[in-house]
């Protein structure tokens, strides 16, 4: 296997920020919004200091240490440090419920973790745990525990030489990551140095990354595709990382934007959604004479383009790459930012293949609705593929392909056949390769005549409505139903709705719900309409990705 980088020594992670640091001692590395960066040779000494604590208090080849943290540069310092001499990095989502955080401590057999102040609580609740050690990841300064679970520093180190560290091994595993699926069965998956390192290579065939580039990170950093494209790449070609420390709320976002003035960002399509819906789209919708306008293909274009060049200067002018990726992008959105020349890329892939499977490119190579063509070394085929649509089970080789299921033979044999990985998603390739995702096969509806029908898409014409924030199709006594998740803020300044009682504000709810559901099934098969509307009173609960968590919801 051949990939366009002869300096690296071999597919392992310490090979590859050996080689980042060789190349680009003096260029900016990681940093906060507004602070001043750490360059490569400081984030090599950073390294090497977490590296000390970790083998003079025990750490060894193949121990696993978790990090549980909000992004912070020195997240990338602690999972670098834990992977360089081939001990396994446990990556925790600062998200999960605090009994989460403590199975996946206890099943992954978590030896130190680091840990940043603000989750520091979770840790000293925990009770017969084999963890040893605890590093705060602020400081970088390790803690104690004591019998009543507080902690104290540490008052000396010992500093010793990191010349007899182990070294790794291509196919040792590197980092073991639980997943938060749309299923609820979080699972361990292992990926090997090989299989993040050739992942992250693989990016050249898609877009090219220069040490000037800059990076602003918004998704958290334990999630693969974040920490594979957002923080690996980036490091891979000596280009500069930018974390925000705050929820990445729309003020905080613009503050940032104009700070930091990004060329490249990893996203997931909520974000770019919502912006085209609360922006975008009122400004082409707010008269009668825009509305008119907008409706016309040839005049729609010229707007488009004119709100693409807005859209970039909100992002501080500079940016050249916005890769979407972890969850399917609404068609209507993308359609959009093909016409406003926006320089988004659409990825695809799993936490199984560490994550990136296939991409689009920037241009006019473009396909709507498709995530592109598989990445270098990667092989698809469809499995039983319908004989009309040819749409089937995506099956998939590639060397970034996970190592297995922690603990879980069983599992690890059921995805994988005749050594092809079962994605678990249903679509289709086209005569140049490109692939289409149509859903997830645990998500797909039976009809009544046995035809599948596909949810997401049809959330997807449903999420078009400026009044809808999420929607969620299910089917309840054979018949299928969409719970609708709509914006408040948006329905109370439609209907005045604070002049009106409940009662009157509920039936035009309902009316409103009634007459989408009317329009929606003018655009879907008719063995794909919709029974009845339901309003979703609170927010969906959804993964890291801002998938929701369908389990939670089935009837």
């Amino acid at each position: 296997m051949t990939y366009p980088y002869d300096s690296l020594e071999n597919f392992t992670l310490k090979s590859l920020i050996d080689r980042s640091v060789a190349l680009y001692p003096n260029e900016p590395a990681l940093a906060k919004v507004g602070q001043d960066p750490m360059t490569y040779d400081e984030l090599r000494q950073k390294i090497q200091d977490a590296i000390i604590i970790l083998h003079d208090n025990g750490i060894k080849k193949g121990d696993k240490v978790a990090i549980l943290s909000e992004n912070m540069p020195n997240w990338g310092v602690a999972y670098l440090s834990i992977t360089y001499f081939g001990a396994v990095v446990v990556p925790i989502l600062p998200d999960f419920h605090t009994s989460d955080v403590h199975h996946i401590i206890h099943h992954s057999e978590v030896k130190a973790i680091f840990v940043s102040d603000k989750h520091l609580s979770t840790v000293e609740e925990l009770n017969d745990s084999k963890l040893h050690f605890v590093i705060k990841l602020d400081e970088l300064e390790i803690v104690t525990p004591l019998t009543n679970h507080s902690y104290i520093s540490k008052i000396k180190q010992k500093l010793t030489s990191t010349k007899e560290l182990s070294v790794p091994a291509e196919d040792d595993m590197a980092a073991l990551l639980y997943t938060s699926g749309t299923t609820g069965n979080s699972k361990g998956v292992m990926l090997s140095h090989k299989n993040l390192t050739t992942n992250a290579l693989s990016t050249y065939s898609k877009i090219e990354i220069y040490p000037s580039d800059v990076f602003l990170s918004i998704l958290p950093l334990a999630h693969t595709l974040e920490c594979t494209v957002g923080f690996l790449v980036p490091i891979l070609h000596g280009a500069s990382v930018v974390y925000i420390d705050k929820v990445p709320t729309p003020s905080v976002l613009l503050k940032a934007f104009s700070i930091v003035k990004p060329t490249m960002m990893i996203s997931v399509p909520l974000i770019i959604e919502k912006i085209y819906k609360n922006k975008v789209l009122p400004k082409f919708t707010g008269s009668f004479i825009m509305r008119t306008l907008y409706g016309i293909p040839f005049f729609r274009k010229k707007l488009n383009k004119i709100a693409g060049k807005k859209l970039i200067e909100t992002f501080g002018g500079r940016l050249r790459f916005f890769g979407i990726g972890g969850a399917g992008i609404s068609p209507y959105v993308e359609n959009f930012l093909k016409e406003a020349e926006f320089p988004y890329i659409i990825g695809y892939g799993l936490t199984e293949t560490a994550p990136l499977l296939a991409g689009t490119v920037l241009g006019s190579k473009l396909k709507l609705k498709s995530t592109g063509t598989v990445f270098p070394y990667v092989e698809v085929k469809v499995k039983d593929p319908d004989p009309e649509t040819g749409s089937g089970e995506l099956l998939f080789k590639t060397p970034s392909l996970m190592l297995g299921y922690y603990k879980d033979e069983k599992q690890s044999a059921e995805v994988m056949e005749d050594g092809w990985f079962k994605s678990g998603d249903l679509g289709y390739v086209d005569e140049d390769g490109y692939i289409f995702i149509n859903g997830r096969s645990k998500n797909v509806i039976i009809g009544s005549g046995g035809e599948n029908i596909f949810p997401e898409q049809i959330e997807a014409t449903i999420n078009q409505h400026e009044a809808v924030l999420d929607s969620l199709v299910m089917m309840r006594d054979d018949r299928l139903i969409a719970k609708i998740h709509l914006d408040y803020a948006l329905i109370d300044k439609m209907f005045e709705a604070h002049n009106l009682p409940d009662s009157e504000v509920k039936i035009k709810i309902n009316d409103l719900l009634e007459e989408m559901r009317q329009d929606v099934n003018t655009q879907v098969a008719a063995y794909a309409r919709i029974l009845k509307f339901v309003e979703q009173i609170e927010p969906f609960i959804k993964t890291p990705t801002k998938k929701i968590k369908r389990f939670l919801y089935v009837e």
